[in-house]
């Protein structure tokens, strides 16, 4: 099982919601930031600062007005993460297993019936694209990026009802969120292979 971490209900601070369109469905959140860091150095990147502030701040503020229920996977530097959060979640197994290991742990207490996901190290990410990807959603199948032929696993939309298909995927030794997505019958949401909003900050030279 998980490990979670859950801010306490009575001292949470209440954050605005911005009402949603009618069409969408309530979604909980996930930001994974569970990573070695290993082109960063083994920097934790959801702390590292992009334009004066952590890229998980940034992420924070396109997401905060979606959702009641905004989840961070971290491995290290919980108390960090914390004023980010309303849960945070690590890795069930040792030694930094993958994103699909802070996948399946934020599927497992995510409070509604979406979970919207994406990776920590993408600050670019603005509220329209996110508002495509729940507009471009189909009942009970993952919602997955792609720039032209590749796919973008970690930037996805996932109806929480797919768990136990997860699940038995993980238990058969299957780690790849692309190849495991696609099977469920993913449905593609296509950007522009120059879309910068896609862009993995994850090495110093991306940085600058």
């Amino acid at each position: 099982m998980p490990v979670l971490y859950h801010r306490p209900f009575a001292t949470r601070p209440r954050s605005p919601i911005v009402p949603t369109l009618p069409s969408l469905a309530p979604c909980s959140v996930l930001l994974l930031a569970g990573g070695r860091g290993q082109r960063m150095g083994g920097r934790d990147k959801g702390l590292v600062p992009w334009r004066g502030r952590p890229m998980i701040a940034w992420l924070h503020d396109v997401v905060r007005p979606l959702t009641d229920d905004l989840i961070v996977s971290c491995n290290r530097n919980a108390e960090c993460y914390q004023p980010f959060a309303d849960q945070l979640v690590s890795d069930a197994e040792p030694d930094f297993p993958g994103p699909l290991a802070g996948i399946r742990a934020g599927l497992a207490v995510a409070r509604h019936p979406w979970l919207l996901v994406l990776p920590c190290d993408a600050p670019r990410v603005d509220s329209a694209l996110l508002t495509s990807m729940r507009q471009a959603a189909l009942p009970g199948r993952p919602l997955l990026l792609r720039q032209g032929a590749q796919w973008q696993p970690l930037f996805c939309l996932l109806p929480t009802r797919v768990l136990p298909d997860l699940e038995r995927a993980w238990q058969e030794g299957q780690r790849s969120p692309r190849h495991i997505f696609t099977a469920m019958g993913a449905v593609a949401l296509d950007c522009t292979e120059d879309d910068d909003r896609l862009a993995n900050l994850n090495s110093p030279e991306l940085l600058q």
